[in-house]
C-alpha cells in the first residue's frame, strides 16, 4: 500500500477513504498514521451512501458492511478499490460490476 500511496502522491491521484475504513484502521495517533491521513481524503458515511452499501448486504450472501461500503463509494466515483484482501470485495463485484479490484 505504501507504493501505491506514493504513486498516487506523485501523479496528484486523489485518494478517498471511506470514514469506516479509518476507524478500522486508526488505533491512535503516530506520525505514520497521521502522515498518511493527511495525504486522503475521508468520505463520510452519507444516507445514499449507506442505503446503496445496505441493498449490496441484502445481494451478496456474507458481505461485510465495511466492504461493502467501500465498494459502493468506489461504485459512486468509478474508483478502483486497492486491497491486500480482496476476496470478499471481488464477491461483492457482482453488485457493483463497474469497480475494478486490484491487489495492494
Amino acid at each position: 500500500m505504501k507504493a501505491i500511496l506514493e504513486h498516487a502522491l506523485a501523479v496528484d491521484q486523489p485518494i478517498t477513504v471511506p470514514a469506516d475504513v479509518l476507524g478500522e484502521w486508526w488505533r491512535g495517533r503516530t506520525d505514520l498514521r497521521v502522515r498518511i491521513l493527511e495525504s486522503v481524503d475521508i468520505e463520510p458515511l452519507t444516507e445514499s451512501l449507506a442505503k446503496l452499501a445496505g441493498e449490496a448486504l441484502a445481494a451478496v450472501t456474507g458481505a461485510t458492511l465495511v466492504d461493502a461500503i467501500v465498494m459502493a463509494s468506489a461504485a459512486s466515483r468509478g474508483d478502483v478499490v486497492y486491497s491486500s484482501d480482496i476476496d470478499d470485495l471481488e464477491r461483492l463485484r457482482r453488485y457493483f460490476p463497474g469497480v475494478r479490484v486490484l491487489r495492494a
